[in-house]
């Protein structure tokens, strides 16, 4: 046994903690079917958000750990349940009008509105499938549309009718009064209409394969439940796709985890073995509210990856995905230094300290070197005392500060300044507030002023940086951290900021001593 596959088998990564517990399914024998199947489940009633991928990006994490710890084969399936009716209307998308129009079709039935894909199913398994591929998953795409229409859902479906009462005894409990006077896990598509119908069913027929209800137009209808004819709802879906596929781990969010008995009691009723669970916190926005594929709110995958990496990205879906996080704008500087932080550790860590690391998970056990010579925060104070409208901007202090660096050979940070200037432009520049100096702060700043203009000590960030403290300490500010909050709300117009050593190492003391000169003279921010 590898001395890596040793330290997995006792690693606190949670990934490897899941791998393990999933390892256990199968100790006394593997699975009949050869493999061991990982499945996400994605509901394109709106367009992918970042929760979306995080789900996905998670269950990879475990399913590559398990491949440390085992040699039984892995597939894993990211299952769109597409032929859900569309019960809501989306906020963000255009033709709402007709939208309306195809309320309760399915949603690989509702015409697209963005006019690019043959519906409005297809058009979000797209932009789904888009984000995974460009991420490099290793994935199975699977459609509901598809799995009912094809048939592959037929014996599963078949088994339902044959035990419709289990599951009714297992649905019914858990619904309002009302609700069980009309509910049926069966969900007949309209033949006239092509609509989802919630409606009772007066028969169902077990022996023929075949559900009878009332149509649209008062007439009882039959059909098969084969053939795409008729679907499950979706807490009945979720446990007869277990028990169809055969998935041995899914992980969804807290707001399902009151049905998990539910799932798991249909798989088994329809002759499965219920999967292994992973329950993982919702993302809140920044208002502290759930974020809603409908509504819109939080962050959507296009607009991280518009302000920073898909590393960074991976790096937040990794921190504790027990504990719900807010996921807006505002998080994304952090969560790219951090990373990076992460990617110098690593070379430097053993066995088990290497396993325990993000930087592991994100690359799958091959994590890059890190080329970030210069942290992405202070690329943003960078970007604000230059007023950077383009990457190139920053380069000229960025080669001053670091002779050696070259957009061609540090991509990753000639990447993160193009963001950073971006992110500026985007959310600091209009919430930057700058104010005057008090007299205290005043007299401190005076004096860091002309210790600059003598300074004999080069670009050494860490003496700056114990210059700046010797300012703030001689002058009295207590706690310290009163005098750096000063130095951002009066010099860079923010409650918050870098090491400033390090920010004077890179914008260069000349530089800085003309920005301390026009924030003393009032020249700053109008």
């Amino acid at each position: 046994m590898s001395d890596l596959r040793t330290a997995a088998l006792t690693s606190k990564a949670w990934p490897f903690e899941e791998a393990r517990r999933l390892l256990k399914r199968y100790e006394k024998s593997g699975p009949e079917k050869g493999y061991v199947l990982f499945e996400t489940g994605y509901g394109p009633s709106g367009l992918p958000h970042i929760g979306t991928f995080g789900e996905v990006q998670r269950t990879t994490m475990v399913r590559r750990a398990f491949e440390v710890i085992s040699e039984i084969p892995t597939r894993l399936l990211c299952f769109s349940d597409d032929m859900d009716g569309m019960r809501k209307i989306p906020e963000n998308v255009p033709q709402q009008e007709m939208m309306r129009e195809h309320v309760q079709m399915p949603l690989t039935s509702v015409p697209d509105p963005f006019g690019e894909y043959p519906s409005f199913g297809d058009h979000n398994n797209a932009m789904l499938r888009r984000f995974l591929d460009t991420f490099g998953f290793e994935y199975e795409f699977a459609s509901a549309t598809e799995y009912y229409k094809s048939g592959k859902m037929d014996e599963i479906l078949l088994r339902a009718a044959e035990r419709y009462d289990d599951i009714m005894a297992i649905m019914l409990p858990s619904l309002r009064a009302e609700r069980r006077e009309t509910y049926s896990c069966f969900l007949p598509i309209s033949p006239t209409s092509g609509r989802v119908l919630y409606v009772p069913m007066k028969e169902v027929n077990a022996k023929d394969g075949t559900v009878t209800f009332e149509g649209e137009d008062g007439h009882d209808i039959t059909l098969p439940i084969t053939g795409g004819n008729v679907k499950l709802q979706w807490k009945p879906d979720f446990g007869a796709r277990w028990a169809a596929l055969g998935v041995d781990f899914e992980m969804y969010g807290k707001d399902h985890s009151t049905n998990t008995p539910i799932y798991d009691g249909i798989c088994e009723v329809l002759g499965g073995r219920a999967p292994e669970h992973f329950t993982y916190e919702l993302f809140l926005d920044e208002k502290g509210s759930k974020i809603s594929k409908s509504s819109g709110n939080g962050l959507t995958i296009d607009e991280w990856l518009t302000y920073a990496s898909t590393e960074s990205l991976g790096y937040f879906m990794y921190q504790k995905p027990k504990t719900a996080k807010r996921m807006y704008f505002d998080v994304i500087p952090k969560a790219v230094d951090e990373y990076h932080q992460q990617l110098r550790a690593y070379p430097t860590q053993d066995d088990a300290g290497k396993l325990n690391n993000p930087v592991y998970h994100i690359h799958h056990g091959n994590p890059p070197e890190s080329k970030m010579v210069v942290p992405f925060a202070m690329l943003l104070n960078l970007a604000s005392v230059a007023g950077a409208s383009e990457k190139d901007q920053l380069w000229g202090f960025i080669q001053r500060y670091a002779p050696e660096a070259t957009p061609g050979t540090h991509p990753d940070l000639d990447a993160a300044a193009g963001y950073a200037v971006r992110y500026y432009n985007d959310f600091v520049a209009p919430a930057k507030t700058y104010r005057a100096a008090d007299e205290k702060e005043r007299a401190a700043m005076t004096d860091l002023l002309d210790r600059l203009k003598v300074w004999e000590g080069g670009l050494d960030a860490d003496a700056l940086q114990t210059m700046v403290f010797a300012v703030g300490t001689e002058h009295g500010f207590d706690p310290l951290r009163t005098w750096f909050t000063a130095l951002y709300e009066v010099l860079l117009g923010a409650s918050q900021g870098p090491r400033f050593g390090g920010f004077i190492a890179l914008y260069g003391v000349d530089e800085t001593v003309t920005l301390i000169e026009d924030a003393l003279a009032g020249k700053l921010g109008g």
